[in-house]
């Protein structure tokens, strides 16, 4: 258990704790041998296995490893216990960039610095090969000297994650940051994407608010999608032309980096960072495999089965959208055998009121793979014993999308079961039913990821019924 004062690895004492996320914890340490400040992320390996991010905690250290600029924070290593990984990083300690633009817009000449710290570390990245992928204010950290440093690697991709096209096919991102191209799940180019976002962070540093906005979730994708923004008028001239070349919808004209790096907006009081790569102070190869191999009592953990409910994220809730199809990839499926509800409780609260709904209604409850269930009734009906699949997916650890869809029997025996006894034994449950009036919610300009992409009108994101 750590804690403050307690020493790790015999090597780092621990401080305070600076943040914390369903499966890292960030503290405050300090090097014993040199007295050097750094901050320690501690990743809890048994809760990643289980829900199957090896593979973006191994990418984020490859990625991290590759990249020495001033503008990035630096990864100094990466060690394990049986049940812990630590990334001891540098420490940043003038917090969040996002913390001072949520205070009001920035002055045009330190909105000009940042974004030249901000291109040079991004242009760097592409060099070696990395896309970032969710570049916003909250993902940019400010040194004591206020220096501009890029963190959080866990969505970025390396070059040779694309596919045979060339392009990256994960949505991923923060919406009111992420480019059209990636919404539209059609591949998408990760360098293009990333200065999509550098564009939007530059927007919201001079304007103090975002350029695509609206209490409406899909709304605010249609923005996007239409590059559909306006410039509040203390906006220089030179400024506007930038950001309209980088605020281009289509990926193919959108402006590159070099011609971002060559505009004369850009290059007013730019001062180029130092760069330096020495070959001898390279990282040693790192066994990142080795990192996840034992548990506790020494043996190898394996990613837990059946017990997590199918992930989905934002993007893959407005796809589901039959008024906003983005992607065409999901499969037609007829919508009155359907409903879908979102629920703010935990995956294990919602399967405990499945399990209640079946014992009263004298139903069976069978788990399959996943976050699929199966409700099966003993009696014969019209055409068979009814079957229901009730599959959760996971937006968040506490907020869910749950679909209900009848998989055998008779379509009216199921309706009424379904109108009459399911949905009113749900009602402690349910957020809202698609096609209901959602929540009303009040929309802060500027919210932090977990506001914008848990909640806002969630419910108008599921398909509605079609006739």
């Amino acid at each position: 258990m750590e804690q403050k004062g307690g020493v790790l690895m015999q090597r780092y004492e621990l401080g305070r704790l600076l943040g914390q996320g369903t499966f890292a914890k960030v503290y405050h340490a300090r090097n014993l041998i040199t007295g050097m400040s750094v901050a320690i992320k501690i990743i809890d390996k048994e809760k990643i296995l289980k829900v199957g991010m090896i593979e973006q905690i191994k990418r984020e250290i490859s990625v991290m490893r590759l990249i020495r600029h001033p503008h990035v924070v630096e990864l100094y290593e990466v060690m394990a216990s049986k049940t812990k990984i630590y990334f001891v990083m540098e420490y940043v300690k003038g917090g969040e960039l996002f913390d001072k633009v949520s205070k009001g817009k920035l002055n045009q000449d330190d909105a000009r610095r940042y974004f030249q710290q901000l291109i040079s570390a991004v242009d760097y990245c592409h060099s070696r090969g990395v896309c970032h992928r969710d570049l916003k204010p909250e993902n940019l950290l400010l040194d004591e000297d206020g220096n501009l440093k890029v963190s959080d690697f866990g969505l970025s991709a390396l070059a040779e994650t694309k596919h045979q096209d060339g392009l990256l096919h994960t949505t991923c991102g923060t919406p009111a940051y992420v480019a059209p191209e990636v919404i539209n799940r059609r591949g998408y180019d990760g360098a293009k994407a990333d200065i999509w976002s550098c564009g939007v962070i530059l927007y919201v540093l001079l304007a103090g608010f975002l350029p695509f906005r609206d209490p409406n979730l899909m709304e605010m994708y249609r923005k996007i999608g239409k590059g559909e923004f306006k410039f509040p008028n203390w906006f220089a001239p030179d400024v506007r032309r930038l950001l309209s070349k980088i605020l281009d919808p289509n990926p193919k004209t959108r402006i590159s980096m070099a011609k971002i790096m060559e505009s004369s907006w850009f290059r007013k009081g730019l001062q180029k960072p130092n760069i330096t790569q020495n070959k001898d102070e390279e990282l040693s190869p790192l066994d990142t495999d080795g990192l996840f191999g034992f548990c506790e009592n020494g043996d190898p953990i394996e990613p837990a089965k059946n017990s997590k409910p199918c992930n989905l994220n934002a993007f893959d809730i407005i796809s589901y959208s039959s008024g906003f199809d983005l992607s065409g990839l999901f499969e037609e499926t007829d919508r009155k055998k359907e409903a879908r509800f979102t629920s703010d409780k935990p995956a294990s609260i919602i399967i405990s009121k499945l399990e209640d709904i079946c014992k009263r209604l004298r139903l069976k409850l069978k788990k399959k793979d996943g976050g699929l269930f199966k409700l099966e009734g003993s009696k014969v009906g019209r055409k068979g014993p009814l079957g229901i699949d009730a599959e959760i997916f996971e937006i968040t650890p506490v907020f869910h999308l749950v679909e209900l869809k009848k998989s055998s029997g008779d379509t009216l025996e199921y309706q009424k079961l379904l109108n009459q006894e399911v949905r009113p034994a749900l009602k402690d449950i349910v957020w809202n039913w698609q096609g209901e009036q959602p929540h009303q919610l009040q929309h802060g300009v500027l919210q932090k990821e977990e506001q914008e992409t848990s909640y806002p009108a969630i419910s108008e994101l599921v398909p509605q019924p079609t006739a």
